[in-house]
Order: structure tokens, then C-alpha cells, then sequence
């Protein structure tokens, strides 16, 4: 949801303490009052007696205002009391009369206040359980159609495959058949030559008999007189040769059909798709024990820590080799890695150099350490993720293709890495795991409008939101973990330019704001809380945050190597 500044100025005005001029940070509320007020104020407060009765609450327990509603028949009274008997909203002139004498009545309020909190709690099973699941569902159906469509493919693959072989058979069979087609051929031809040349040979024999006959006929010659009667040789015999006869194989398309394969559908029972039980929701993933004991001890720590009503300096640290610290990821306290404009990227221990190594350069959040004290970061010249090891071993996770990567951040909750990138025209946020494998790109909202143009920092907050500052968009931009548009943050003035960007264990968003060089704090709505630091506070330019296992801040400030740590919750 966009807000415009006016109405960002009255959230901020709700949301500090209502008690007179106080502006302090408003973390209770008056249920009965209806207005937020610091931890002074909510002290004095019930220390009067005409108050000491009321309904004083953290400010996220707040019970919702019911909203104002005239009467019909009294048109300057406000609609604030049930009648249980007639079942209809009424105003105090209509309680007092006759109709309603000796019914019970209840507070409308606390009727809205409970609709509220059940229609709260349907609205967030629908969007923590029924759409993420009904989701599940939708891509594990569309998974399906690919591995169908797949199949098919490989099943005409293999059809084609089978067919084609069995041409090469009949290929091969007809090829030997013709060969001896051609042997018996010749067979016959060398037969019917010989008979040839038997009937050359006797014509001859013939002729030779006709010439010497010829020679005798003269009167001149008596050489016939003393030879003995001519005897002519029989004709000699030969066979006809018996020609071979093509019999032509019997079959028909049925046989043709049942030397190639078949496909069917198996006479299987369609397995049912597996719907995960709502309360399996809150714990998808199996946890070690040593998890489980850091959730929980994230758990104690959410309930009693608190926004300080000051903030307070802790400790300084002056990174060598480093000439304005734009970003800083943590380890642990003390641990850090910090880059700035002119492609240092160095980690310190207590301000103690342990390495240094060449990033890319730029304003922007483009590293981020991991779970385990492995460092991920993008190089936006060579368009490349790398990971080094806390051994100093480099290894390339992925490739961005013709994407520019600007921001990088390694989840805390399922340790997927999340990436904002660029072109000269769009920007986009992409999702990968932990291999650099993709698994999700995120670009635009449900009406089509792109979401980012240069996403320079990123970060996630504890429900799974991704957040995002985008410098030419001038806002913060924060999508759920499905990648849908839940809110943009533009600052309180037109002068907003929002740089490093974190969250923290109470759900909190910190942006630094190169307009006003100070720090916003925002709660998980995007809902302005206060100034954590101004410009005259930090002493320097804000532009790299990050909040460390122990809900220290880290203030990385430009135009200085100098990282200053803050405490700012109790």
C-alpha cells in the first residue's frame, strides 16, 4: 500500500505519545482513552484515580476504535450500544427510552474489538495457511502439467525411436531379400549363357559341315565318292530355366500394430494430493536442537525487549583500507565486513584488518554473510555471485546473465539468497537457494506495474517480507515471501531517499535516509515509528546498517571508514 505524506505524517502522530506534547516512542495504548503513549506517560497515567481502572496495553495488543456510525433516528449521536434483545445497534438517546427499559445491552465496542480480532485471525490463516497452500497446490499442478507434458514427449520419443527401428529391420531384411534376388539372377543368367554358348558351339559345328559339303559339289571334285555317308549330330537339348515366384507376406495393420509398442493409462488408484493440516503451518521444517534453543531464546528475547526511549552509543570502530563504509554485513559482534565505493571490500574483527578482497564498488548492499560465517557477494561488472568461505576459498554460485546485481542478502530463516538486479531499463528481485539454484523472480505487482527500477539494498524481515530501497523509485518497497506487493514506504517528506536498509527481532524495519542523512524506524506494516538517529546524532552520513545477535546497530557512515554500533532496544 502506498502512502502519501500526509498520511505517513499522521501515522507517525499516532504512533508517538498522545499525552500532551510529548513525542516520545508511543509503545503502550488506552483501550479506554484510545491513544498510544510511552512507558512515562502510561505510569502516570494510571496513577490517577479516575483512571486506574482502564485497559492500558502494549500498543501491538491495542483494541481496533469502532468506527464512528450516526443514528438514524438521532443524527448527532454516535451508534455505540447493543441491545441483546432486539439484536440492533442503538445511541444513548435510544437506550434511554421506553422501547428498550429492562433489556440487557452490551458494548458495541467490545463486540467490534472481538469481530475484529476473529476476522483478524480467519484473514491471517488466509494469508499464513489457505492461499500459501492453496498456492502449493496451484504449483504442484503446474509442476505436474510439465512432468505430464514431459512424459508424453519421451513416451513419442521412444514410439518414434521404436518405429524407426523397426524400419531399420525391415530395411535390413528387404536389403538381404534383394541381395538374393540378385544371386539367383545371376544363377539363371549363367545357366541360359551356357545354353548360349552350347547352341554357338553346335551351329558352328554346323557350318563347318556345310563348308565341306560345298567343297565337294563341283564335277571337278570326286572326293565325295570315297567317303562314307555324312552323319550330323543331334541337336543338343537344354532346359528351359524355372523363374522364381514372389509370394507376398501376409499381415496387416493389426500385426504391424502389435510388433510396436502400446501406451496405456495403468489401473492405478490417482494418488491424492497432500494437503498440509494447519497447525503443521507455524513448523514446516524439521529443527535441530540447537535451533529450536535459538528460536526459543528469540522468542523470550521478543518479549521483554522494547524501543529504548534514547539511543545510545555502544562502541566505535575505524575500518582500515576503507575510505567511506556504504555497507556492512555482520558475522558476530565485532565481526564484520565492510565495503565502500571504490571497490574495497575488507573484514574486521574489533576493528583488527583479517582480509581484504575486490568487490565491485558502487553505493549499494551488495554482500551479506551467512548463518554459517560464509560471505555472499555479487560482482556487478563480471554479473556474477560468489561465495567466500570463512577458509578464504571463492566459489561462484551464479550467473545473472544480462542483469546487473546490486543488493544481496543471505536469509536468516531458510538460508535462500536474495538478489536485486537491474538493467538500463527495469529492475527485479530474484531467489535462489543455497546451491544458486532459482526459485522464484519478482517484478511486478497483480496489476502489472513494476515493482523496482534500482533495488540497491535488500534485506528480509521475520515474517519472510522482503524489503528493499529502491533509489530511483524513491521508496522502500516490501513484497511477502510469495512476492506480492504488500506496501511501499516514501518517507515523511518529498526529500526521501532511502539507502542501507535492516530489520531486527522485534520485526522493526530501519532504512537510512540519504535526504535527511538519518535513520527511519518502521514496524512490520511499514508504519512510521520514529527517528532512530539524525544526522546531528550519527555525527556522519548513514548510508550501511545491520543489527547484530545481540539487537546492536551498526552504522556504516559515508564520506568516513568510521562503523559506529548503537544500542536502541531494551
Amino acid at each position: 500500500m502506498s502512502t502519501t505524506s500526509d498520511e505517513q505524517a499522521a501515522g507517525q502522530h499516532y504512533l508517538v505519545c498522545g499525552i500532551q506534547d510529548c513525542q516520545k516512542n508511543g509503545q503502550f495504548y488506552c483501550n479506554d482513552c484510545h491513544q498510544p503513549m510511552c512507558e512515562q506517560c502510561k505510569d502516570e497515567h494510571g496513577k490517577s484515580s479516575n483512571n486506574k481502572n482502564h485497559d492500558v496495553v502494549p500498543y501491538r495488543q491495542r483494541k481496533h476504535r469502532l468506527p464512528i456510525e450516526k443514528c438514524k433516528l438521532h443524527p448527532t449521536k454516535n451508534v455505540d450500544i447493543f441491545c441483546k434483545e432486539c439484536k440492533t445497534p442503538l445511541c444513548l438517546k435510544c437506550f434511554l427510552t421506553e422501547e428498550h427499559k429492562g433489556h440487557e445491552f452490551d458494548d458495541l465496542e467490545e463486540i467490534y474489538a472481538e469481530k475484529y480480532a476473529l476476522w483478524q485471525g480467519q484473514f491471517s490463516k488466509i494469508q499464513k495457511y489457505f492461499l500459501p497452500t492453496s498456492e502449493s497446490l496451484k504449483t504442484d499442478i503446474e509442476e505436474d502439467v510439465t512432468e505430464i507434458k514431459n512424459i508424453m514427449e519421451n513416451i513419442r520419443t521412444s514410439m518414434k525411436a521404436e518405429a524407426e527401428s523397426l524400419k531399420n529391420l525391415i530395411d535390413e531384411v528387404t536389403s538381404e531379400k534383394m541381395e538374393h534376388t540378385q544371386t539367383m539372377e545371376k544363377s539363371l543368367l549363367r545357366l541360359l549363357k551356357s545354353q548360349e554358348t552350347t547352341y554357338d558351339d553346335y551351329i558352328t559345328y554346323l557350318g563347318e559341315i556345310s563348308d565341306t559339303f560345298q567343297e565337294y559339289l563341283p564335277i571337278t571334285n570326286q572326293k565325295l565318292l570315297f567317303f562314307e555317308n555324312l552323319k550330323i549330330e543331334t541337336i543338343p537339348e537344354t532346359s528351359k530355366p524355372v523363374p522364381p515366384v514372389f509370394t507376398a507376406g501376409q499381415f496387416n495393420r493389426d500385426d504391424v500394430a502389435k510388433l510396436l509398442g502400446k501406451v496405456n493409462v495403468p489401473n492405478t488408484e490417482p494418488e491424492k494430493r497432500k494437503i498440509q493440516p494447519m497447525e503443521a503451518v507455524s513448523t514446516p521444517m524439521k529443527f535441530t536442537e540447537k535451533q529450536l534453543e535459538q528460536s526459543r531464546e528469540k522468542a523470550d528475547m521478543k518479549q521483554t525487549l522494547s524501543l529504548s526511549s534514547s539511543v545510545t552509543k555502544v562502541r566505535e570502530y575505524s575500518v582500515p583500507d576503507v575510505d567511506n563504509a556504504c555497507h556492512v554485513s555482520v558475522d558476530k559482534p565485532g565481526k564484520l565486513w565492510v565495503s565502500d565505493s571504490f571497490k574495497n571490500l575488507v573484514q574486521t574483527d574489533q576493528g583488527c584488518l583479517l582480509q581484504k578482497i575486490q568487490g565491485s564498488g558502487g553505493v549499494s548492499g551488495y554482500h551479506s554473510t551467512t548463518q554459517t560465517g560464509d560471505l555472499i557477494y555479487a560482482d556487478r561488472n563480471e554479473n556474477v555471485v560468489s561465495k567466500i568461505t570463512q577458509d578464504k576459498q571463492i566459489t561462484e554460485l551464479m550467473k545473472t546473465g544480462d542483469w546487473t546485481p546490486l543488493s544481496v542478502h543471505s536469509s536468516r530463516i531458510n538460508g535462500d539468497i536474495l538478489v536485486g538486479m537491474t538493467t538500463d531499463e527495469e529492475g527485479k528481485v530474484t531467489r535462489y537457494n543455497k546451491a544458486g539454484k532459482e526459485t522464484q523472480n519478482i517484478q511486478r505487482d497483480n496489476q502489472g506495474q513494476e515493482l523496482y527500477d534500482y533495488p540497491h539494498y535488500i534485506t528480509e524481515n521475520i515474517n519472510g517480507d522482503i524489503c528493499t530501497s529502491d533509489m530511483n523509485k524513491f521508496a522502500v518497497v516490501v513484497v511477502n515471501e510469495l512476492g506480492e506487493h504488500r506496501f511501499s514506504y516514501t518517507g515523511l517528506r518529498s526529500d526521501f531517499q532511502p539507502y542501507g536498509i535492516c530489520t531486527d527481532v522485534l520485526g522493526h524495519i530501519l532504512v537510512c535516509d540519504r535526504g535527511k542523512e538519518s535513520i527511519h524506524l518502521l514496524d512490520q506494516d511499514g508504519a512510521f515509528l520514529s527517528f532512530i538517529l539524525s544526522k546531528e546524532q550519527c555525527m556522519g552520513y548513514p548510508r550501511g546498517i545491520c543489527v547484530d545477535d545481540e539487537n546492536n546497530l551498526y552504522v556504516g557512515k559515508f564520506k568516513t571508514s568510521i562503523v559506529a554500533v548503537y544500542r536502541y532496544l531494551q
